[in-house]
């Protein structure tokens, strides 16, 4: 579909997605979250300026963005563990439970139309964006034991809301490790490693789900995955990613917190907007 485009789209689009991707990157390390709020909208700004199909392209971003995820969270994931802030023993017991909670996130988001995920897209956002602003630092502060049966629920949780989103799952587990009284730095740490294991899991079934369960037309797609969206996305965000988890244990995040709350309201205003135009 490129050569439908002027050299001067192409650019602008290449531009877009080439600083979306840096952005993405860095806060992936830095905030322990994977990207994907920030990936999302810039993939469907994409595939819109594209022409892509109306009623994939939303479902294309969701399962590009997860895939890129993949090796961005590697990078983060293996940066932290040089800090040693990465819990394998939470992650164990974890991981079964979201794993199953991102195969019934996969049912949910192939089956619902673009507008409906538009929605669910933009007041997630929304909320996450007033979390980063007014509550991240403020959660607890004395470790307690996770009973199996929270880790199982909000386990579930988490997979379950992360791929019809697009995202890693950190700005839910994050927070949710926090009120346990994880340090901040261990839960950004493990939650990139959680982000990895819904990354994988999610873009497979997103990947599958899109070849079994609908016809996408969309060229050089496997799926809902997008292969020039992940080769646009990757080489940028696997380089930005270590630099945001080494800034995690060097400055004070208070203020970048609320700088990227911020930034996910005015996600948040233009994807309503996206909406209302549908």
């Amino acid at each position: 579909m490129f050569d439908l485009l002027d050299i001067s789209q192409i650019i602008s689009l290449i531009s877009v997605m080439a600083v979306a991707a840096s952005i993405s990157g860095f806060m992936a390390g830095l905030l322990g979250v994977g990207g994907g709020i920030i990936m999302v909208p810039a993939l469907y700004y994409a595939f819109t300026v594209l022409g892509y199909d109306e009623s994939t392209k939303m479902h294309l971003a969701l399962g590009t963005s997860l895939a890129i995820i993949i090796p961005t969270s590697v990078m983060s994931t293996r940066t932290h563990m040089k800090y040693e802030a990465v819990d394998f023993t939470l992650i164990k017991s974890f991981g079964l439970f979201v794993a199953a909670g991102v195969l019934i996130g996969t049912f949910l988001a192939s089956n619902l139309e673009t507008k409906k995920l538009l929605l669910i897209f933009s007041i997630f956002s929304g909320c996450v964006g007033l979390f980063f602003i007014f509550f991240r630092e403020k959660l607890g502060a004395t470790p307690r034991n996770i009973p199996n049966s929270i880790k199982s629920i909000i386990g579930t949780i988490i997979g379950f809301v992360s791929v019809p989103l697009g995202i890693g799952g950190g700005s839910l587990s994050v927070p949710f490790m926090r009120l346990f009284g994880y340090s901040i730095r261990n839960a950004i740490g493990t939650s990139a490693a959680i982000g990895f294991l819904i990354s994988v899991v999610g873009a497979s079934s997103m990947s599958l789900s899109g070849n079994f369960f609908d016809t996408v037309t969309t060229p050089l797609s496997l799926g809902y995955v997008n292969l020039p969206g992940f080769l646009v996305f990757v080489p940028v965000t696997m380089m930005m990613a270590p630099l945001g988890a080494k800034v995690v244990h060097k400055i004070d995040k208070d203020l970048l917190s609320k700088i990227f709350g911020f930034f996910l309201l005015l996600i948040s205003a233009r994807s309503f907007y996206e909406y209302f135009l549908f």
